[in-house]
């Protein structure tokens, strides 16, 4: 596991550098990494070596994570704070790695008291303070996945962004309350018409929404799966979210909040 980067990790000299055939494999492996312009290339690299040397990669069900799996990772999730730094990932170590879906024990209460158990199918999941989930299947798909907006790593690193102020709630921690304001003054319109077609297609068969119809579940689902189409399809994405595209423009790559 991560032979590359555990042979350099004890030399003491700082985060150690990305091979080159490594990192460019990587880039052709994703077309969304690509196509950024050469200076997010060189900012993203950096903070891809350090990330990798502060994160602990372990795989499930006998799975081995590869360097190649480490920095693949470690690339999508980086994007999201790419302007705004590693600090916004310094409350979490692990990252577990599973070959594909996982299965998670739920348990709900009805009405009348009754408890219901049951299994859920996760792609990934982010825990509040602690490790992060992921199906290597979907990310090794993330390249074909990004033409219809799909991105598990990004998805759930924006929930640990989200989580950065308590539970997740849509929105980030911002410096003041105006900021809250102004934040859920495009968010919320932009979720409740993002809900609304959801519904109609699915009671009328309207057309489907380009996004996940996940998205559609809670306004932290909705923040993610919009941050996935923001990230890898930013142009189909303000297609339909143009005032959304401002907004995230203005908080991952402008204004830079500070943490709690």
């Amino acid at each position: 596991m991560l032979n590359w980067l555990q042979s350099l990790l004890g030399r003491g000299n700082g985060p150690p550098g990305i091979p080159e055939a490594l990192w460019h494999s990587t880039l052709l492996r994703y077309p969304f990494l690509a196509r950024r312009p050469v200076a997010d290339h060189i900012r993203l690299r950096a903070l891809v070596s350090r990330f990798l040397a502060h994160k602990e990669f372990s795989g499930a069900h006998g799975l081995i994570v590869t360097d190649e799996m480490a920095v693949a990772i470690a690339a999508q999730a980086c994007l999201p704070v790419l302007h705004l730094g590693l600090r916004w990932y310094d409350d979490f170590k692990g990252i577990v790695v599973h070959p594909g879906a996982m299965l998670a024990r739920r348990q709900t209460t009805d009405q009348a008291g009754v408890v219901h158990y049951y299994s859920e199918a996760l792609l990934g999941e982010a825990m509040e303070r602690g490790p992060v989930t992921l199906s290597w299947q979907d990310v090794a798909a993330a390249g074909d996945l990004a033409e219809q907006g799909h991105n598990v790593v990004i998805h759930e690193f924006v929930h640990k962004i989200d989580m950065r102020d308590g539970l997740a709630d849509g929105c980030p921690p911002l410096p003041s309350r105006a900021a809250h304001t102004a934040w859920h003054a495009v968010m919320q319109p932009a979720y409740d018409s993002f809900c609304e077609q959801v519904a109609m297609a699915k009671r009328f068969g309207g057309q489907q929404p380009w996004l996940d119809s996940y998205g559609a579940t809670a306004p932290a689902e909705f923040f993610a799966v919009a941050c996935e189409g923001y990230f890898v399809q930013r142009d189909r994405f303000t297609q339909d979210f143009a005032a959304l595209t401002t907004l995230f423009d203005q908080f991952f790559k402008g204004n830079r909040p500070t943490t709690k």
